[in-house]
């Protein structure tokens, strides 16, 4: 699925305009790199009431991670808020949604996968001591630290994350292990392929 283990720093990640052109966001990868990707995650900077873009088969789901909330209006009526502190939502990428600020911009955690190609879960856990994350093949995983600071053991070979940092963890021919030690909180995301 990817081809190698690591961390990318958060001053490392790409900020580029929203596909409708009415936001930005800070891509952190996808996967394949290129613009048939089969996942991506990124940070969506909100700083204005407007439209979502659509992603036709694609399933997404949002964390607010800064900022004091957001309302999405869905056209088939259903309206849903993301409130402080790690407000989220899952649905499809087809759906015509577009948002409010309840009070000043925002910055949302963004995961899009393509439903036919991939299987997501994004798991929302406090860091206190040591944390097991196994890979395996078709089986991979992006770890965010949304606060604090963390290590991996030394047999990874990958660097420390700081807040902000993501780290992944590649799916490989035989079975992973990777112990995460540190303080703070993360989002988890396993990615399994279909």
């Amino acid at each position: 699925m990817l081809d190698r283990s690591r961390v990318i720093a958060a001053n490392e990640y790409r900020r580029e305009r929203w596909k409708n052109g009415t936001g930005w966001t800070r891509e952190i990868l996808r996967m394949p790199d290129r613009t048939d990707w089969n996942w991506r995650l990124s940070i969506a900077e909100i700083e204005r009431d407007g439209p979502f873009s659509v992603f036709p088969g694609v399933d997404r789901e949002l964390v607010l991670i800064h900022g004091n909330g957001l309302r999405l209006r869905f056209s088939d009526g259903e309206v849903r808020e993301l409130q402080p502190p790690h407000g989220r939502i899952r649905f499809a990428g087809e759906r015509d949604v577009s948002s409010e600020l309840l009070d000043g911009p925002t910055h949302d955690f963004n995961l899009m996968w393509r439903r036919d190609a991939v299987a997501a879960e994004l798991l929302h856990r406090p860091l206190v001591g040591p944390m097991l994350f196994f890979t395996e093949p078709g089986v991979s995983w992006a770890i965010h630290l949304l606060a604090g600071q963390a290590k991996f053991d030394q047999a990874s070979e990958l660097p420390p994350l700081w807040a902000g940092d993501t780290a992944l963890l590649v799916d490989g021919e035989k079975r992973g292990r990777y112990a995460l030690e540190g303080g703070g909180e993360l989002l988890a995301i396993k990615l399994m392929q279909r």
